[in-house]
């Protein structure tokens, strides 16, 4: 078996962040989205393809230097040249002569795989899916139906869903069903996985395994920030400048070069990028990318892209742009 790990979008819905940044690369704490992915597949000793774009190819390529990995490039720059996750897939599959492990690279779990590998041995191919628990909530995923352990209907964000059971991005396909998707590209079909499931199970059984424990499509700024709660694990690194007036309350990921001054107070659930300014600001819930300057500004729950300075603003459930200068006053 080999893995795929799949990370070509453009993550529109976490635009203007990912506009330069790959949603499988920010953080969550100290580690990226994509490293608890890579973490769960790498004892198994599959040989791991990760597929993405010529856009964050160089990004790509600097997070795997130190991993046992091998990328696959898209040659494509935007969202309108973009293959689809389907027809990407085949593209990477197409030479494989084995049973593949397909995972979508924003999706954040804490269980692990093994007895999903386990049951994959008997029932084939094996769909991953996770109990929601809320019928408007399943508005928003792929839901299976099954009987027993069959998919019986698989259908893309319903209008009425037939179960809570959502699939989540984790596809095990032995090698004659993914012989298959050549088929489906073929015909011109939608081209998304879940469309594709529900096109297969017409042709073939199509079993689920139902996941406990967390699970966080990383899909939109709320999952992101409600993701990082979770994953965070505490880390301020030695060069840090915290003044005696200020505060950290834990847990936060604070980077290298960091200035704290000014009776400011930092977290909890806090990620600050290299090179940052923070002085006389409260920061809570809320993600920092690099040499950033804040002077007087409350932030909750809110993103700020590198390189923006802000200055007597008060923010929440906001997302800043790279570069912006903001100022209320004086």
């Amino acid at each position: 078996m080999k893995a795929i790990i799949m990370a070509g979008g453009y993550a529109t819905r976490l635009w203007p962040i990912t506009r330069t940044k790959a949603k499988p690369l920010l953080p969550l704490g100290k580690k990226k989205i994509i490293d608890y992915i890579y973490e769960k597949i790498k004892p198994f000793g599959f040989e791991i393809i990760v597929s993405t774009n010529l856009r964050f190819k160089d990004d790509f390529e600097k997070w795997a230097e130190d991993k046992d990995v091998k990328l696959v490039i898209e040659n494509t720059t935007k969202e309108e040249e973009k293959l689809g996750a389907v027809r990407a897939l085949y593209e990477v599959s197409k030479d494989i002569d084995d049973d593949i492990l397909v995972l979508a690279g924003d999706n954040v779990f804490s269980f692990g795989i093994e007895k999903f590998i386990e049951k994959f041995k008997e029932k084939k191919p094996l769909i991953a899916l996770y109990d929601v628990g809320d019928f408007d909530l399943a508005k928003r995923y792929g839901i299976a139906q099954l009987n027993g352990d069959r998919i019986v209907s698989f259908e893309e964000k319903p209008e009425k869903p037939k179960s809570t059971l959502a699939g989540i991005g984790i596809y095990a396909l032995d090698y004659d069903t993914k012989e298959m998707l050549g088929d489906y590209v073929r015909g011109e079909k939608k081209d998304n996985l879940g469309d594709f499931i529900s096109w297969l199970i017409d042709r073939k059984n199509v079993y689920g395994f139902v996941f406990e424990g967390n699970w966080h499509d990383v899909g939109n700024p709320d999952s992101y920030l409600e993701a990082f709660k979770i994953y965070l694990e505490n880390h301020i690194s030695d060069d840090v400048k915290l003044d005696k007036t200020s505060k950290i309350i834990e847990p936060v990921v604070i980077e290298d070069n960091v200035e704290i001054r000014k009776r400011s107070i930092i977290g909890p659930y806090v990620y600050i990028g290299r090179d940052c300014v923070i002085e006389a600001s409260d920061i809570s819930d809320s993600v920092i990318f690099s040499s950033v300057i804040l002077k007087k500004v409350k932030l909750w729950r809110s993103i700020v892209d590198e390189k923006c300075e802000i200055r007597n603003l008060e923010l929440s459930n906001s997302i800043v742009g790279g570069h912006a200068k903001i100022q209320r006053g004086e």
